[in-house]
């Protein structure tokens, strides 16, 4: 049971609001987000570019098989925090990889999130209309 545990390589990847636990196997490139193909998944084909980008830096595309389960945010935040989590597992498969996918930028989390909304304005950054009189 070790060596087929010792096969699978997990790692969770965030961005936005988005969390994506993700296990990736050696396999045939399969692509599974909550139990749908990447494609029926994410709406648009950019989209799932996004989420297997890190497979494509380290040349792996075809030899890995990649399930996610994917909560929080919209569609463009899972599509980050899936590729996010396939560069830090790929990472834990193989540590010659770091350099590869730091350079392509996959193993930095993007940490922009939504300003909160302040007080006495309709927005994070909107004011209300001015009147002088």
């Amino acid at each position: 049971m070790s060596a087929e545990t010792a096969t699978i390589f997990s790692a969770t990847g965030r961005r936005k609001t988005a969390t994506a636990r993700v296990r990736i196997t050696p396999g045939t490139g399969k692509f599974v987000a909550n139990g749908r193909d990447f494609e029926d998944y994410f709406s648009h084909e950019n989209f799932t570019k996004i989420a297997y980008t890190p497979l494509i830096t380290a040349e792996l595309k075809d030899q890995m098989d990649v399930v996610a389960n994917v909560v929080g945010g919209g569609v463009s935040g899972q599509a980050g925090a899936v590729s996010h989590g396939i560069a830090r597992a790929l990472q834990k498969m193989n540590a010659e990889l770091r350099p590869v996918l730091k350079k392509a930028g996959h193993l930095k989390r993007d940490p922009r999130q939504k300003e909160r909304k302040k007080a006495g304005q309709p927005g994070a950054r909107k004011r209300f209309q001015f009147s002088k009189r």
